[in-house]
């Protein structure tokens, strides 16, 4: 008798459970879309805000992967199930359609970044050029990565442009994106930071411009992975970048936009 009871409780609890299902599946009905953005991590603020606006516009969730372009450009080189990326610099785009593993019509210019001189607030150093990192009191400094890092290379180029990379070589602590590199500025472990302006102009610290004639354009472009299983959804998230909601986003953190004139 006991026996029978216990059955029945369970027979009752796998019955509403396979109701509850039912209910929040009906057959037929297709699940939400999720896409999946492989993104510098440059954008980091500008994504996540885009990304929210997008969702409450059209009901398709996006979830990120930012890291550095290099590294994300691996991924999905080896198989990454991605759908979108939006790298700091062109050339990373180009090198997958070499490997035909875009959809070609979809690549296209969505801004581009600027690098900017980083201190904390309470530093004492007082930091107006890039050729202030030279002096002897600067005895850490920040960059990322340049190897697979478009802004760390922008960061090298500039020192070399300004004629200091000899004298700072040996004092730079390399991040592994540039959102790990302003990490390393602001928790005071490095005593200056060279760090890309969309995270410079909300966070806590002094920055300033560093000249865009000391380093190549970091022209930073998308595109849709070919083996993306949501093209349409995907194509439209791409869009909405560019589009009238998207570009005073965009703009907020920094970034010149297509046809637009660059910051000075």
């Amino acid at each position: 008798m006991q026996t029978k009871k216990v059955f029945a409780k369970l027979a009752l609890i796998l019955g509403l459970i396979f109701f509850t299902t039912c209910q929040s599946s009906p057959p037929g009905e297709s699940l939400p879309v999720t896409l999946t953005v492989s993104a510098a991590s440059d954008l980091v603020p500008a994504f996540e805000e885009l990304g929210k606006l997008f969702t409450n516009e059209t009901g398709i969730k996006v979830t990120f992967n930012f890291g550095s372009t290099g590294q994300l450009t691996q991924q999905i080189e080896q198989g990454a199930p991605v759908d979108l990326l939006a790298a700091a610099n062109v050339s990373f785009v180009e090198e997958l359609e070499r490997q035909n593993l875009i959809i070609p019509d979809t690549k296209t210019l969505y801004a581009q970044g600027r690098i900017t001189l980083w201190t904390r607030s309470d530093s004492s150093l007082k930091l107006d050029r890039i050729e202030d990192l030279a002096k002897p009191e600067v005895r850490r400094i920040a960059i990322a990565n340049p190897e697979h890092a478009p802004y760390g290379e922008a960061a090298r180029q500039a020192l070399e442009a300004a004629g200091i990379w000899e004298r700072v070589s040996s004092r730079l602590v390399f991040g592994e994106n540039i959102s790990q590199t302003l990490q390393y500025a602001e928790t005071g472990n490095v005593d200056a930071a060279i760090v890309a302006l969309s995270l410079s102009v909300n966070s806590k610290g002094r920055w300033v411009l560093i000249p865009d004639q000391l380093h190549k354009p970091l022209n930073q472009a998308m595109a849709v992975i070919r083996s993306t299983r949501h093209e349409a959804e995907v194509r439209r998230f791409a869009g909405f970048v560019n589009s009238t909601q998207g570009r005073p986003v965009m703009r907020k953190y920094g970034f010149i936009l297509p046809g637009e004139e660059p910051v000075k």
